[in-house]
């Protein structure tokens, strides 16, 4: 599986983005794809996945601001990020796994290469 993340950019506190991911190759073989985020220096993060079936699940410190979706004909994931606060910034990585895993992240896997979400204040 190949992703390719895009929509990242500077953007003011309290604004908006909304990151896609593309992907290709044998995407059925997963029944998630999820968001994470890293901070040089620290651990990637998880941020939020969405079963095949549109199921979704989120980090406490995005939910109701952040929401993730997708497009299942085109093979792409969003994530619309809304009121973006000053700890959002990071590079933000897409990933396919398994979302009935209680831990998304310990399945996850096959990134992209990322794509930097900068927030202003």
């Amino acid at each position: 599986v190949q992703l390719v993340e895009s929509g990242g950019g500077l953007v003011q506190a309290g604004g908006s983005l909304r990151l896609s991911c593309t992907a290709s190759g044998n995407t059925f073989d997963y029944n998630g794809m999820g968001w994470f985020r890293q901070i040089p220096g620290n651990e990637r993060e998880f941020v939020a996945a969405i079963s095949s079936a549109g199921s979704s699940k989120y980090a406490e410190s995005v939910k109701v601001r952040f929401t993730i979706y997708r497009d299942n004909a085109k093979e792409t994931v969003y994530l619309k990020m809304n009121n973006l606060k000053p700890w959002d910034p990071a590079v933000y990585y897409c990933s396919v796994g398994d979302y009935n895993n209680d831990d998304y992240s310990t399945t996850a896997g096959c990134w992209g290469q990322g794509t930097q979400v900068t927030v202003s204040s």
